[in-house]
């Protein structure tokens, strides 16, 4: 059965809609047994738990980092220090609980793990992890191309040989043969929220790989929000690791799940933003767009148009 689709101003919707307690947005309880909370202690410096070698080459990355960012906006941090402190030890942090959600749920060696860092930015966490685990094979994803040209900067400055820059779209790449379902690990840092992680990251990831969300103190309430889609992709959530982060910004938290068969091919969708799915009633949904538009299905088209209709009628009548 074909779905006939519709697109109405979400303002003028709004406008009209009854205030009724069935407009409420759905919200399922999260129930998992997979899931657990484990905590992550990284309250020493991970940056000093490296090689010297591999400290020279952070600190490379960090002075270049702030040169270009006096000419394009890689990050709103301006000292070498900050940086140190919210970016590069944040990064650092995240590699415990890789390490132990990989080896026990994930088969393959930890140690040569195939990654890719999806909307990489100005290179966080991958090119930090890149160089902290230089046998990895990290993959950066990114569209825009001015930050790509400074991720090949970053590359040849710190002589790094493990790392392939990609510019190009989740939505795209996700059907790209080339990449769909061809990573160990997949990894997003202040990106997206959870839902639409799930839909960029879990299509690259390999059966039986991981897709790990970099988030803030408390992303409960968008993990279980995120709990149905992560199911729908072919995964499930395995863990949600607070992470005692060096980083004076507070508590960190790393979401990790594990990829358990594989995405249905229209995922991940081409439009420009995935859509959540809502209950409005008992009989009837509306997709939301971050575009701000509802794209509704015919029934519950029919029955608003009524309402407004209703509405007109009304008002005429008070004239």
């Amino acid at each position: 059965m074909q779905c006939v689709s519709h697109v109405i101003s979400l303002g003028h919707l709004i406008k009209h809609l009854p205030c009724t307690k069935s407009y409420t947005f759905l919200r399922r309880r999260f129930q998992s047994k997979a899931l657990t909370n484990v905590a992550v202690s990284t309250t020493a410096s991970c940056f000093k738990s490296l090689s010297s070698s591999q400290q020279d080459q952070i600190h490379l990355y960090v002075d270049t980092l702030l040169q270009w960012n006096q000419k394009m906006n890689l990050t709103a941090t301006k000292e070498a220090d900050e940086v140190m402190e919210r970016h590069i030890e944040d990064s650092l942090a995240i590699l415990p609980p890789i390490k132990t959600c990989y080896n026990l749920h994930s088969s393959g060696l930890y140690d040569h793990i195939n990654i890719i860092d999806v909307g990489s930015g100005a290179g966080l966490p991958g090119l930090v992890l890149a160089i902290a685990c230089p046998d990895w094979r990290v993959t950066l994803l990114e569209s825009i191309n001015k930050r790509c040209v400074f991720l090949e900067h970053v590359v040849n400055v710190t002589g790094l040989t493990n790392v392939k820059i990609v510019r190009g779209r989740a939505e795209s790449c996700g059907h790209d043969v080339m990449y769909r379902e061809k990573f160990d690990v997949a990894i997003a840092r202040a990106v997206a929220e959870m839902r639409v992680l799930a839909e960029y990251c879990l299509p690259l990831v390999r059966i039986g790989g991981l897709f790990v969300a970099a988030k803030g103190h408390d992303p409960k309430e968008e993990v279980q929000n995120a709990e149905n889609a992560v199911r729908m992709l072919g995964g499930s959530i395995l863990q949600i690791s607070p992470v005692n982060s060096h980083s004076p910004y507070g508590q960190r938290t790393t979401v990790v799940c594990r990829k358990d068969h594989s995405t249905p091919q229209k995922y991940p969708r081409e439009a420009e933003d995935p859509m959540y799915t809502y209950q409005f009633s008992d009989t009837s949904t509306a997709l939301i767009t971050s575009s701000w538009e509802f794209v509704m299905d015919s029934r519950h088209l029919k029955s608003v148009v009524c309402h407004i209709s209703s509405l007109s009628v009304r008002s005429h009548d008070s004239e």
